[in-house]
């Protein structure tokens, strides 16, 4: 299954790639394109950690004053998600989904072939890596604005909010310049639509109140 999806991404990467005539281009495109087709998937998570997010200072509560019962503090935190109809899993279960899809692209964009068309804005070869580590920086720069965007409020994130953009810029400096491009252009998708889906949900729930 697996050979078979990165066969047909690495085919319609060339085709789109040729047909507007670099690979970087190319890249960013289909990366929209598989968005696109996961934006059910992805509205559903990010409305959920939107979800998170606003009972995050009542799940704060909650911790202070049952911290030493917790099967009264698990009590509580499940009464809380039922009254707003909250699936703490449902951040997660979307994301396992799409990962198939998204492991399958990582080894499409590693085996791009050094050509006229692997040549972006005249900078960086896509087939190697970014010797002036400009996209490892942005690679971390838009993973922690990311993270920040998404952050439920929760304090046992903020070391992650850290250490993740680190190592994915560290890791970034040995990937291919195609990779990190693709993994940049996600996160500032996923970084649009989670603003936007918070403002929908902040909206969403004012308007209630209202009524």
């Amino acid at each position: 299954m697996m050979s078979w999806l990165t066969s047909f991404l690495l085919r319609v990467l060339e085709t789109i790639s040729e047909a507007v005539g670099s690979y970087g281009l190319g890249i960013i495109i289909v990366t929209v394109l598989l968005r696109l087709v996961l934006y059910p998937l992805t509205i559903s998570q990010t409305k959920s950690m939107a979800k998170m997010k606003q009972l995050q200072p009542e799940l704060n509560e909650i911790q202070k004053k049952y911290k030493d019962k917790p099967e009264e503090y698990q009590k509580r935190t499940i009464e809380l998600y039922q009254k707003h109809g909250v699936n703490p899993l449902g951040g997660c279960l979307p994301l396992l989904i799409q990962l198939p899809i998204l492991w399958a692209f990582f080894p499409v964009l590693r085996e791009i072939p050094t050509s006229d068309l692997t040549k972006f804005l005249g900078i960086w070869e896509l087939s190697q890596n970014d010797p002036y580590y400009i996209l490892p920086l942005l690679s971390a720069l838009t993973t922690w604005w990311q993270s920040k965007v998404t952050s439920t409020g929760d304090a046992s994130q903020s070391s992650m909010m850290i250490v993740m953009p680190i190592m994915i810029g560290i890791f970034s400096i040995s990937f291919p310049s195609g990779l990190v491009l693709y993994w940049i252009t996600s996160n500032l998708i996923s970084i649009a639509q989670q603003v936007w889906i918070n403002k929908q949900v902040l909206s969403a729930e004012q308007g209630g109140k209202a009524k």
